[in-house]
């Protein structure tokens, strides 16, 4: 009896440190202090804009990115809070409430484990690239959507987590618009698009400006934003909202470890809420690793051991309060482009948010919720592959519907319906694709003995295609007495496929004609033998070619 073979856990820290120097060191220790300075505003922003406290968000930050660096399967990627999971997580704290949002990511984090370890990474890579744009721009949108609120520093109450509401909700209480927060907030947005980048920056000798350019383009414009805003708040008097007057700050450390309220009764109705957390962790965190491979020439990453990671990372990080982790791309992105070479720049960057949060947590008292909105809103513009919807007009329809399908699916219900929806109708367009592509076309020639038909069979003969098989009855001459079916670049036969087959069979044998298979390929051969057909048959009605056809069963009287 066969056994499951189970995926190894190693993670990445133990290869990437061997031979590892003073050099790389110092590399992991600049790109993590600069991830750390990076991290710090987005991961209060994506809690805050997930409906839970800015704290969760760095906890999260610190404890989930800790454990995704050292035991994921990759050199460089940085895991976290992330953007596309706002959406999720403000929709599951307003149905199910906190503790059960605590409970459903730590049952996630217990799938996205068994993922890697029986070996499910590679399986995440066949969700088609049109349903991952199509809910990727979708979250964007509602991103955006979140933030409109604090953005124009509007006064309403709770708002609701479906699409319709919120616009309605927003749209009654646009005449609270606060021009200090409107004014914070395009200020904020336009530091963070217009600070320079250290991406952009040249490397060789230049002049006294571009130098100092280049100098303060490693200081990110997100922190910029924060700091010159704050100042404006404070300095200034506005009344705004801010950390302090919504939150009452953020505490100096960690929470301590704690299991989450369960209840038997609401955990029955977290199936969905968990599968959707672990699949969209487990999508972005590979998607993530995919774009540091194509940017680094380290080794590629293990995706089982990062689904891994991610299901430990997800387990413990709600004992503390976190939110749900995955890998996170613009943060994985400044880790590559700031020298990190190995998972403990990782590791660097969320000791340095520990130490910001033991040392500055009260400094975020004065940090006003509109220059978060204006990051964030920065980070659903970036987030967003816009570009594809102006580049549907070159591919074919299905792309079309169903990325178009998937966005507005993803907006107007949510991401679990959108995926399901998505799926299906690849799976349909790839049915009809593939059944299109099979043909059987008839061979006429002279030479062909009297009575004898002869067709070739071209591509899958599956379930989606087995209906040009069923008519091919009606497609014999009345003085038909056998029929060969050339079988070389048929490639693949499935059940439905074999049964087609069988049903032809029976259909000549009820009408005194032979049925002969030439030229099978290995893989319809197996099953045909497998199946009992070919006794049915006749072994000597599969032949090597066509001609050994007609010299051997054709060669004596019909049937």
């Amino acid at each position: 009896m066969s056994h499951v073979q189970l995926h190894p856990f190693r993670p990445r820290l133990l290869e990437a440190l061997k031979g590892y120097d003073r050099q790389r060191f110092l590399g992991d220790v600049g790109a993590g202090l600069t991830v750390g300075v990076v991290a710090l505003p987005l991961a209060m922003a994506f809690a805050i804009a997930s409906g839970v406290k800015p704290e969760q968000g760095i906890v999260t930050a610190i404890v989930a990115g800790f454990l995704i660096s050292a035991l994921g399967g990759s050199n460089v990627q940085i895991g976290g809070p992330a953007g596309a999971f706002i959406v999720i997580v403000y929709g599951i704290g307003e149905r199910y409430g906190l503790a059960n949002l605590l409970i459903a990511t730590m049952l996630a984090g217990v799938l996205l484990f068994a993922m890697g370890l029986f070996k499910l990474g590679a399986l995440v890579r066949y969700v088609p690239v049109s349903i991952v744009i199509g809910f990727t721009n979708g979250i964007a949108v509602l991103i955006a959507l979140s933030q409109v609120k604090d953005f124009f520093g509007l006064v309403t109450p709770k708002l609701p987590g479906d699409f319709f509401s919120l616009i309605g909700v927003l749209a009654a209480h646009a005449h609270t618009l606060n021009p200090a927060a409107l004014a914070l907030a395009l200020a904020s947005l336009a530091i963070v698009v217009l600070w320079p980048k250290s991406y952009t920056m040249p490397t060789g000798p230049v002049g006294t400006l571009r130098r100092l350019q280049r100098w303060s383009a490693h200081l990110p414009g997100t922190v910029v934003a924060l700091v010159v805003t704050t100042l404006a708040v404070t300095g200034l008097g506005l009344q705004v909202e801010t950390i302090g007057s919504r939150f009452g700050g953020i505490p100096q450390g960690l929470p301590p470890l704690a299991l989450p309220e369960f209840s038997w009764a609401t955990a029955k109705l977290l199936l969905i809420p968990t599968v959707t957390i672990a699949l969209l962790g487990a999508i972005e965190s590979l998607l993530c690793a995919r774009v540091a491979d194509n940017m680094t020439e380290l080794p590629r990453h293990d995706p089982n051991q990062e689904l891994m990671a991610q299901g430990v990372a997800n387990l413990v990080a709600p004992l503390m309060g976190g939110i749900p982790a995955t890998g996170t791309i613009a943060r994985t992105v400044t880790n590559v482009r700031s020298g990190g070479s190995t998972p403990v720049a990782g590791i660097v960057h969320a000791l340095a948010l520990l130490v910001i949060v033991l040392v500055a947590a009260p400094l975020a008292l004065n940090v006003p919720l509109a220059a978060l909105a204006g990051i964030l809103a920065f980070v659903a513009w970036n987030m967003g592959e816009w570009r594809e919807f102006a580049r549907l007009k070159q591919f074919h329809l299905p792309y079309r519907v169903i990325l178009v399908g998937t966005f507005l699916l993803t907006v107007i219900f949510d991401l679990t319906v959108a995926v399901e929806v998505g799926l299906v109708l690849a799976c349909a367009f790839f049915i009809y694709r593939m059944g299109t592509q099979f043909k059987v076309q008839v061979v006429q020639a002279d030479s062909l003995p009297q009575g004898v038909q002869v067709f070739e069979l071209f591509g899958s003969l599956f379930f989606g295609a087995v209906g040009k098989v069923e008519e091919l009855p009606a497609q014999l001459a009345d003085d038909t007495r056998a029929v060969v079916l050339e079988m070389h670049r048929m490639v693949l036969l499935d059940t439905s496929g074999l049964d087609a087959l069988r049903q032809f069979h029976r259909t000549l044998a009820r009408q005194q004609k032979a049925l002969v298979l030439a030229n099978v390929n290995e893989q319809p051969l197996s099953l045909i033998r497998r199946s009992g057909f070919e006794a049915e048959l006749g072994p000597e009605n599969i032949v090597p070619t066509v001609a050994a056809a007609f010299a051997g069963p054709l060669s004596g009287s019909p049937g």
